[in-house]
């Protein structure tokens, strides 16, 4: 038998959430629009969501008592700046007041200043093509981090940059030019008072002018938040992809690689780390993506059960660019517990492989800490640690979060 494999020291163990997806009531925000327009491709509102904008003392210290350092989290730019220019004193006194808490129970606070959602009034002036989001953005990022960065442990300035780019790319979010097509589309448009040719939310936003507009309101973001208060490591987060070609697939599996992963990792020179998200490996043929081949394991996403992702895309990412790589998301969606705990188990034996060959991994961050609201999928899929009860919000601990927790508190875990 292997004996236990010893993470480095200040590993950072950590689970994560999104503002959106647990906090409830997100009204200023766009999403909040889209879920509340007929025939939209939500398939229900995000309501109360888990209620951590007020139960967030009680979850912080949940995950503490199961043996996490780190937590990840989001802030909400459509409670901080409702209106354009107009800051809210008081939502950034709450996200304190989370730090706080995070700080006093030893948790070091990952702090997120864009996942996905957005203020409706952006959306309004062209949301993610429009050239000023950049510089609206950076104010934004700047405002904040002067009002919290002493308490800030890291961040991320967006989340998962190039979405827009997977979900068209790989099929599960329809082109521009099929949204405009739509009904809902076009109600969401005069929603917002706008062109649906302008109409721009973050994660439709899959034009390669969105695409230079992202990468700028990075840019722009990571100087705004380090010429602010505090002194904490900066990057963005990347849903990267495992392309696997298939046979005849190798041309059409390295173009995928280019569009998908390696634009945006070749534009990252003066961050202090990547984010780096993966769940599963995507299969490709000569000229598409392929489904998951029949009979194998899929979680509730309808993904292939391929924990092995994580050590493939660190390894690409850490080629591609040379920084440091935090596992800032990696989880499973399964109503099978045992399963979640087998798919951890084996990415965290990649994680174990690559800090073995000496690459700098930072961190690993469960998504996610509760069963919460999956955008348009809604409280369908279950990634979560901890199960939420829609009526009542009573948390429950899932044994996975016990395993991985016991884990963190020994920074280390036994191989196989």
């Amino acid at each position: 038998m292997n004996s236990p494999f010893q993470f480095p020291e200040g590993f950072l163990w950590g689970t994560a959430t999104a503002a959106h997806q647990v906090e409830g009531n997100n009204v200023n925000s766009d999403i909040w629009v889209l879920e509340h327009i007929p025939d939209s491709p939500y398939v229900e509102p995000s309501g109360d969501a888990c209620d951590h904008y007020h139960r967030y003392q009680g979850d912080i210290t949940l995950l503490a008592e199961l043996g996490f350092n780190a937590y990840r989290f989001s802030m909400e730019w459509a409670r901080i700046e409702p209106e354009e220019g107009e800051f809210s004193r008081a939502i950034l006194e709450h996200y304190r007041d989370m730090l706080r808490a995070c700080h006093e129970h030893g948790i070091t606070p990952i702090v997120t200043f864009h996942h996905f959602s957005s203020p409706r009034w952006l959306i309004s002036r062209g949301g993610w093509e429009d050239k000023k989001t950049p510089d609206r953005f950076a104010r934004y990022c700047e405002r904040a981090a002067r009002h919290l960065g002493d308490l800030i442990g890291a961040a991320c300035t967006i989340n998962e940059a190039n979405i827009a780019s997977v979900g068209t790319r790989m099929g599960f979010m329809p082109s521009r030019k099929k949204l405009k097509e739509r009904r809902w589309w076009l109600e969401a448009a005069e929603a917002f008072g706008v062109s649906p040719k302008k109409m721009s939310p973050f994660m439709y936003a899959s034009s390669s002018k969105a695409e230079r507009i992202t990468l700028r309101a990075h840019r722009r973001a990571v100087e705004a938040i380090k010429s602010a208060s505090g002194n904490f490591p900066v990057g963005i987060t990347l849903a990267l992809q495992d392309i696997q070609a298939g046979e005849g697939g190798e041309e059409f599996a390295a173009q995928m690689r280019k569009e998908i992963n390696d634009v945006y990792l070749e534009s990252l020179q003066g961050d202090d780390f990547v984010g780096v998200q993966a769940y599963h490996r995507s299969r490709v043929g000569p000229t598409e993506f392929l489904p998951p081949e029949e009979g194998v394991e899929l979680t509730e996403m309808g993904y292939e059960f391929w924990p092995e992702s994580l050590e493939a895309t660190i390894r690409y990412a850490v080629d591609k660019t040379g920084l440091p790589v935090i596992v800032t998301e990696n989880g499973i969606a399964t109503a099978d517990d045992a399963r979640r705990i087998e798919y951890v188990r084996r990415a965290l034996q990649g994680v174990a492989n690559c800090l073995r060959d000496g690459l700098a991994v930072r961190g690993y961050t469960y998504w996610s800490a509760m069963d919460n609201y999956e955008w348009s999928l809604g409280y369908r899929p279950t990634f979560g640690l901890i199960a939420v009860d829609r009526e009542t919000q009573e948390r429950t601990v899932k044994p996975s979060a016990r395993w991985l927790g016991a884990v963190a508190r020994a920074n280390a875990f036994d191989r196989v």
